[in-house]
């Protein structure tokens, strides 16, 4: 029987991190699977994400410590990054990844069909003049960064563009203030580049707490890199390879051999023709669905990206794991809580995040919000010339003081939010962390020793 007459009892449409998952875990429960995807396996996160980027997170991190070292008494120089020797063996993790994924779904007896996809009906796709039928078709299709509508945007890149680049670039324009924007920018800026980061508004992170947005700038600005506040690009050009980026004020930003935009995403459906199947849009284009991944469509799901809810790998990924569970593990109502979702974002130093931001917590619940702060130089910087600092906060409701929110930017940040991400989702308060004993000397501590 060819693929063209296959019915199957799940189609993921899209092999990144959310449609593997869902695909993976319906055949697990003896559903007959299919994972649809045109490009490499992995989506977004393995090719372009969160896989390459943390380890130009990593390269950068080996670079300040080599900095640093010489403050501990090793004599060592620091050089040179040799990017190229940086991306081929980066890449190369990359493709051993993509084959892992591929023989993942081999072995769990997932069909693995390479092309795109687009809507017959609600219940019938076509790849490649192949048609595929199915009970329950997943939309997991992802994003893809968002280019602005001005003159000369052709002649910056994304953060797709920035895995390609071949070479380190000298002198570097970030534009945007969101979490891709402030890692790449921070990359870039670690591993030897100039870089000027351009924002809409006064500071970084403006969809965060305060507190991150502003100590970011802090960080970033003593390691050289400038930030240009309340700029609205009009248009770019370009002479010799040397780009102008010309502001609405008129202010013109000249002299960079690299210009990144990082100003959002969009929803991934180009082609899908996702109206052929009825299938509704919110008015920024992307698929609406209820708490338990449903679209407007009986048997038409979307996790991911593509929702325009929480666009995290580990949030698509336990979507999808959760609608199969629904769908064939007799789990009726089991879904995916979107309250109380961890996240990091890997500058130097790292920030991690939970819950409400302060001013979230003032909106909803008003005097009854206790706010705890703590704010210091970490103990490694004892010894170095190099000075990092760590802000921490804990947003605290009501008599018990419940914690609905933890802030922390510092070293380390990235590893110890989990554990206290759970003890929050557990609704751990204030009285939870004084009573847990501390661990000496970490940074961790100061979270169950505030006053």
């Amino acid at each position: 029987m060819t693929v063209s007459e296959q019915t199957f009892d799940l189609i993921s449409i899209g092999g990144g991190s959310g449609g593997l998952a869902c695909a993976q875990r319906a055949a697990e429960y003896g559903a007959k699977t299919a994972v649809i995807e045109p490009q490499r396996l992995g989506g977004t996160c393995v090719n372009v994400g969160c896989v390459p980027k943390k380890i130009m997170w990593n390269a950068a991190g080996v670079g300040l410590s080599v900095h640093d070292a010489k403050d501990y008494g090793f004599d060592v120089k620091v050089g040179e990054v040799d990017w190229a020797h940086l991306k081929r063996k980066r890449d190369a993790y990359v493709l051993r990844l993509n084959g892992i994924y591929e023989r993942n779904l081999a072995a769990k007896g997932v069909v693995y069909v390479r092309g795109a996809a687009r809507f017959v009906d609600a219940g019938t796709v076509e790849v490649k003049g192949q048609r595929l039928s199915a009970r329950h078709i997943v939309i997991a299709t992802g994003g893809r960064p968002t280019l602005p509508g001005l003159p000369g945007a052709e002649l910056g890149i994304t953060s797709d563009g920035f895995f390609e680049l071949p070479s380190r670039p000298q002198r570097v324009a970030v534009v945007g203030s969101g979490y891709i924007a402030c890692e790449l920018a921070a990359s870039f800026r670690e591993l030897g580049s100039e870089v000027q980061q351009f924002v809409r508004r006064d500071r970084l992170l403006t969809n965060f707490d305060a507190m991150l947005g502003k100590s970011l700038m802090r960080e970033v600005r003593a390691l050289g890199m400038i930030i240009h506040e309340h700029v609205v690009l009009a248009a770019v050009s370009d002479v010799s390879g040397q780009k102008t980026l010309v502001a609405e004020d008129g202010r013109e930003f000249a002299g960079f051999d690299c210009l990144l935009w990082a100003i959002g995403r969009d929803a991934n459906l180009a082609g899908l023709d996702v109206q052929k199947a009825g299938v509704a849009l919110d008015p920024s284009s992307y698929i609406v669905t209820d708490a338990f991944q449903n679209t407007n469509v009986a048997g038409v799901y979307a996790i991911g990206d593509v929702t325009g809810r929480a666009a995290l790998t580990p949030v698509a990924i336990a979507a999808g794991r959760r609608l199969s569970d629904r769908l064939f593990g007799a789990k009726p109502e089991r879904h995916l809580d979107y309250n109380l979702i961890p996240t990091v974002i890997f500058t130097h130093p790292p920030i991690g995040t939970v819950g409400m931001s302060e001013a979230e917590a003032r909106a909803q619940y008003g005097d009854a919000v206790k706010v705890y702060v703590a704010d210091f130089t970490p103990m490694y910087h004892a010894m170095t010339s190099r000075k990092t600092h760590t802000d921490m906060k804990l947003v605290c409701v009501g008599s018990e003081q419940r914690i609905v929110g933890c802030h922390i930017l510092g070293t380390g940040a990235d590893e110890m939010l989990q554990g206290f991400a759970v003890a929050i989702r557990m609704g751990a308060t204030k009285a939870d962390f004084d009573d847990t004993v501390a661990i000496h000397p970490t940074s961790a501590e100061e979270l169950v020793t505030m006053r």
